[in-house]
């Protein structure tokens, strides 16, 4: 399995990128991830390390321009203490593994016909989504409420991100 290894630095997404605005990424130049998955133009995942963190089941997104970004969360960014314009160390490699779903998620998508039925019906990485935004949660209580909010929104047919601009709507 090939690897790349390269530095790079931490950057921010301002106001004007929509559902990415306020995102922390880093650039993936084209060169390395032609190396790590060659002629791909859609997302994928990787493994590896940021600055010696372990990474796993981590999405490059394209960015259009036949370069890549990773996103880095808070857990992330709070585990190397790095910051927007930091330089960090990436180590990557394409990661082939499932995406293992939230089992509390599917324990519910079992009760309710409707949105179990939309929810596989969608592709696999807006299964991956719902069930990333779960395990995501802090706390027990923000867990069984995001839970409830997915299945809310998949037995009404909606996907991710229309779940995401209602939530944002009744704030």
């Amino acid at each position: 399995m090939k690897a790349v290894q390269f530095k790079c630095v931490i950057e921010k997404f301002g106001t004007e990128m929509g559902e990415k605005s306020g995102w922390y990424y880093v650039l993936i130049p084209s060169k390395f991830s032609e190396q790590l998955f060659p002629e791909r133009r859609k997302s994928y995942r990787v493994k590896g390390s940021v600055s010696r963190h372990p990474i796993l089941i981590t999405a490059l997104l394209p960015d259009g321009s036949g370069e890549f970004i990773m996103p880095l969360n808070q857990q992330i960014r709070k585990a190397i203490q790095k910051q927007t314009g930091d330089e960090v160390q990436l180590r990557l490699e394409v990661d082939h593994s499932e995406y293992p779903l939230n089992t509390d998620l599917i324990a519910c998508l079992e009760d309710d016909p409707d949105a179990g039925g939309h929810f596989y019906s969608l592709t696999p990485s807006h299964r991956n989504y719902f069930s990333k935004w779960i395990d995501n949660a802090k706390t027990d209580a923000t867990k069984e409420k995001r839970i409830a909010m997915a299945i809310n929104a998949l037995s009404r047919k909606m996907g991710f991100p229309e779940m995401l601009r209602e939530q944002k709507k009744d704030m």
